[in-house]
């Protein structure tokens, strides 16, 4: 099977790859490789992707159909892993625009580019932030979700009615995957994990919003490729629904305190961190929890990486790296 995978240079989109090239598949990555974090990290991910026989990168703007197009050409393209998207919710208030042609531009160019190759199965990654205001805990796919506190909430959402639509119009099987707080080694630096690694090393302070008053339902990148493999595996029972649209929570259904994290992290690092509470960041929410009762049922996916352990990966990782100099 050739799978087309989005994103391939980005975090999760990494680790999927690998994923894939595991069990037997080949890969076609595409990135625009953009500078929002580190290069160089992305071409690290790169290079060790690379190495294997059945990965072919192409450098790619998803927001420019022609060139997407020509990347894929004679691929043999059976399905789509599309993970690229303009990350980050506090640069979403700095910059919409990066987030209106990477998150709806590009994402629906890659819909009528999925249609055109007549696909089996497209999966998609979609966030938790489209839970935006809402209040209820644990989030379930069918709380409502008109209430986004974020500009990239609000593109991710848009990315789902997209989807539903193309696969209402087209009969396109597509699975949108709303990721939880997803976290690990090769991970991203404007992450909080990784941030307070940083900033402890150094020996700087370390921000703390809403004074400490924070949870998220952080969820290890290996579960999480665990759910993306099961989610594109899906495709036949897709096919037979009236609108072959499906959209789960991909998290931990474990949702713990952000000074557990912090508190982990010092742990790692062997130090404990300097820390300035300061208030709630806007556009950020309180709280997350994944209801994951749905892709427990229908992907049978099973989350099985506490925090601790997962910390304790990231900061082996990180300390060993050339990212730790």
């Amino acid at each position: 099977m050739v799978v087309l995978l989005t994103g391939a240079a980005g975090f999760i989109g990494f680790h999927t790859a690998k994923g894939l090239l595991a069990r037997g598949d080949k890969v076609v990555g595409i990135d625009n490789l953009n500078a929002y974090y580190s290069t160089d990290l992305k071409q690290g991910r790169l290079k060790q992707l690379e190495s294997h026989p059945d990965f072919t990168f192409v450098q790619a703007e998803l927001a420019e159909a022609d060139a997407l197009a020509k990347a894929v050409d004679g691929k043999g393209i059976s399905r789509i892993v599309h993970l690229a998207a303009q990350a980050g919710v506090r640069y979403s208030i700095e910059n919409p625009a990066a987030y209106v042609a990477s998150n709806l531009v590009g994402h629906a160019n890659m819909l009528a580019l999925a249609q055109k190759l007549e696909v089996r199965h497209m999966v998609y990654a979609s966030s938790s932030s489209v839970y935006g205001g809402n209040r209820k805990t644990p989030f379930s796919e069918g709380d409502m979700t008109d209430d986004p506190v974020s500009f990239y909430g609000a593109t991710k959402k848009s990315n789902e009615l997209l989807a539903n639509s193309y696969a209402r119009l087209y009969g396109l099987p597509l699975t949108g995957l709303r990721f939880f707080t997803v976290y690990g080694p090769w991970g991203r630096p404007d992450m909080a994990y990784w941030i307070f690694s940083e900033k402890i090393r150094r020996q700087e302070p370390i921000r703390i919003f809403n004074n400490g008053r924070m949870g998220r339902d952080f969820t290890y990148v290996d579960d999480v490729v665990s759910g993306v493999l099961a989610a594109l595996d899906k495709s036949a029972v897709l096919s037979g629904m009236a609108v072959p649209h499906r959209v789960y929570n991909i998290g931990n259904d474990h949702p713990e305190e952000l000074m557990s994290l912090v508190h982990l992290v010092e742990k790692g690092m062997g130090r404990e961190a300097e820390k300035e509470y300061t208030e709630m960041q806007k556009g950020d929410v309180v709280h997350t929890w994944a209801d994951i009762s749905r892709a427990r049922s229908e992907l049978r996916y099973s989350p099985t990486v506490p925090l601790e352990e997962g910390i304790e990966e990231f900061v082996k990782w990180y300390r060993a790296s050339s990212f730790c100099p």
